[in-house]
């Protein structure tokens, strides 16, 4: 008998891509179960797999940096309550570098991370924690379908009470800009192409600007209460504003900067972050 869930959950994450660098994410997480029918006639409880799995990816996953823990690419500094990692992306020998607390990262049992090598890592840690009735888990990751205009980001918000001051978690998101009433997929697609993998940075946040090898660099710290954040990436992969890096400020300052661009035009935008869920700027 098979028992499945489409679209349990989604999860918004950033990982490290041996080529992109670092990926804001968000999948919907979608899981099947099998096995023989209980005493209640089930499978398993509807409940308890929202429950288990809900929680278990709210907690080992989202709002994370996913690492692979196999790559040749990495080196793993392990400082107990602290991590610090190493990563070699790119055709060019660029680096990324973060030291966060332990929590803030999700270290996958992978040499790649993929849709399908971050499930199977999920799977091994979740499959144990299901009644004796489910004989078989399968879980899969798949993509909000978006017609137009995306970006993926990666951020961290130090004032935040929750998870998201984690320095680098992310999203993909759709954009939607009107100018003057119309729906404007030139505005739209601009924006998606100046963010493509792009971290959004708190200028305030940024502490120096290193060279190594003729590459500039952004370095990033900030105090937050789960701790100390710290990043340093290429500066063409960085995004300054001089605000935090709400979805809220996010809308705004594109609001803003198209229509310093677009001056005689009424500039309207739905900035999202992750799915269903951002904010409305117009200017």
């Amino acid at each position: 008998m098979l028992l499945f869930v489409d679209n349990l959950t989604n999860v918004d994450f950033s990982f490290l891509d041996p080529q992109r660098g670092l990926l804001g994410e968000t999948w919907l997480a979608n899981v099947r179960l099998y096995g023989e029918l209980d005493e209640q006639g089930m499978v398993c409880d509807f409940g308890t797999v929202k429950k288990v799995m809900r929680h278990w990816l709210d907690t080992e996953l989202d709002h994370r940096l996913a690492v692979p823990i196999r790559s040749p690419q990495i080196g793993i500094d392990d400082e107990g309550d602290f991590l610090t990692i190493h990563w070699q992306f790119g055709s060019n020998g660029e680096f990324l570098h973060t030291r966060s607390p332990r929590d803030a990262i999700a270290l996958v049992d992978a040499e790649v991370l993929t849709q399908e090598s971050i499930a199977e890592w999920c799977i091994s840690q979740l499959k144990q924690r299901f009644p004796m009735s489910v004989a078989r888990l399968e879980l899969d990751f798949s993509l909000e379908p978006i017609t137009g205009a995306y970006y993926h980001y990666s951020h961290g918000l130090k004032k935040h009470r929750g998870n998201c001051q984690r320095i680098a978690h992310g999203h993909r998101s759709r954009i939607d800009i009107w100018a003057n009433g119309k729906k404007s997929p030139k505005l739209e697609q601009r924006w998606a192409d100046e963010w493509k993998d792009i971290y959004l940075a708190t200028r305030e946040d940024l502490i120096g600007k290193p060279q190594h090898q003729g590459t500039n660099y952004y370095h990033f710290a900030y105090e937050a209460e789960q701790g100390p954040f710290e990043i340093t990436l290429p500066q063409r992969c960085c995004y300054l504003i001089d605000t935090e890096t709400t979805v809220e400020f996010i809308a705004h300052h594109i609001a803003q900067k198209s229509r310093q661009e677009n001056p005689d035009t009424f500039i309207r935008v739905k900035a999202y972050e992750g799915i269903n869920k951002g904010a409305i700027a117009e200017a």
